[in-house]
């Protein structure tokens, strides 16, 4: 069985953590979102309250061919040691090889090591067992809190857990909440239970729907894919966009839905535009008949109000994709509205999670994230375990 973090004791211990630091940096390779450096932070925090020292590692960007100064972790020694005050944190200018050993060999209890970028070596994302064994010799416990990579079979998140018995592979505070928040979604959810799917693409979140249609009440689909629902069953959308081959997986999707006697919320009306553009002449129309050179670019008035009474209604709340081109103010309404209302039924009892970047993005630019039961930092790692597929960073921690 595997180790339980709150119940480890990390004294004497130096504990190998893999955090997700991928954080956006702007041209001075500044820092201008911290927010998955600071859901690490009660990990770190835990370990080192417990007189252990913490060697991190992470990957930055894409580096594509080996070590590129602008994806350098050392752009985040600053900023961490400021979210870290009074505790001595070092840097290795590689993630194996002698200085890396030797800095990991010498720290002390109540130390923190960054590890430099573990992408600068192709090994990593090939899941190498050499370079994951060169990783693992540099901590005596391994702490996955990395939940935004644990859809991936990579060395640092997958492939190390074998260099560690099993009381000594561990989730991070981190990963244990969102795997919680996940499986309580999944396997334990409280009825109704109302999932949220917007997004511009059918095609991104087809198996997403199809596993939600065996444990949903109601399904809300919302956003640029709406519109493909809607021409699948014959109507006028105008120039809004659709996949044209997924109209046939469309509507097998709805007499699915209608089989099992899962209801599908389609926006009955839209805010619709004559360009893609924050200028665009605006109007407010039914969804399944929009005029040709106009596009529904927002969920309408109506379909506003018609989606807030579900949603009101419901005891467990997954959300995942915006209703509208949310960064265009024009085209914000519908997915603030959206927001608000998962925020008020949270306030009354219900469990909601919201997770995908565009969704948190909005529930922290409306000022929601706290009105949220769990706001997760896993993208396409929370995506595809929604989809029914096994994650190889929890896989990996679970196995015997």
């Amino acid at each position: 069985m595997q180790g339980s973090f709150s119940s480890f004791s990390f004294h004497q211990e130096k504990a190998l953590v893999r955090v997700d630091f991928n954080v956006p940096l702007d041209a001075q390779q500044q820092i201008t979102d911290d927010t998955r450096i600071r859901a690490a932070l009660p990990t770190i925090q835990q370990i080192l309250s417990q007189g252990g020292a913490v060697v991190l590692m992470s990957h930055l960007g894409r580096p594509k061919e080996g070590p590129a100064p602008k994806y350098s972790l050392k752009h985040l020694v600053n900023h961490l040691q400021e979210l870290l005050p009074g505790v001595v944190i070092k840097f290795a200018a590689d993630c194996i090889g002698e200085e890396a050993k030797l800095l990991a060999a010498s720290l002390q209890p109540g130390e923190v090591l960054l590890l430099e970028n573990l992408r600068f070596y192709k090994e990593e994302e090939k899941g190498d067992v050499e370079f994951a064994k060169k990783l693992a010799q540099l901590g005596t416990v391994w702490v996955n809190d990395a939940f935004g990579t644990a859809h991936r079979a990579h060395a640092s998140t997958a492939v190390i857990a074998q260099f560690f018995p099993a009381k000594r592979r561990l989730f991070g505070m981190l990963m244990e909440a969102e795997v919680t928040s996940a499986e309580r979604v999944l396997h334990k959810a409280a009825k109704p239970f109302v999932a949220i799917i917007g997004g511009a693409k059918v095609s991104d979140k087809i198996l997403i729907i199809e596993n939600l249609l065996e444990r949903a009440t109601d399904i809300i689909i919302g956003g640029g894919m709406a519109y493909t629902f809607w021409k699948a069953q014959g109507k006028m959308i105008g120039s809004s966009l659709c996949e044209e081959d997924r109209l046939g997986l469309a509507a097998d999707l709805l007499k699915k839905a209608a089989a099992r006697g899962v209801r599908i919320h389609l926006p009955v009306d839209s805010t619709i535009a004559d360009k893609f553009a924050a200028d665009a002449a605006t109007a407010n129309c039914e969804s399944y008949a929009i005029p040709m050179g106009w596009m529904g670019l927002d969920i309408g008035q109506k379909a506003r109000a018609d989606f807030k009474t579900v949603i009101a209604s419901a005891q467990t709340i997954l959300w995942n994709g915006p209703m509208g081109v949310f960064e265009m103010k024009p085209f914000q309404s519908g997915t603030h509205s959206i927001a608000q209302a998962v925020a008020d039924a949270t306030d009354k009892g219900a469990f909601s999670l919201v997770g995908g970047g565009d969704s948190v993005a909005a529930v922290n630019q409306f000022g929601f994230s706290s009105r949220i039961s769990y706001v997760s930092t896993g993208g396409g790692a929370l995506l595809e375990y929604f989809e029914g597929k096994i994650l190889p960073g929890i896989a990996a921690i679970q196995q015997p």
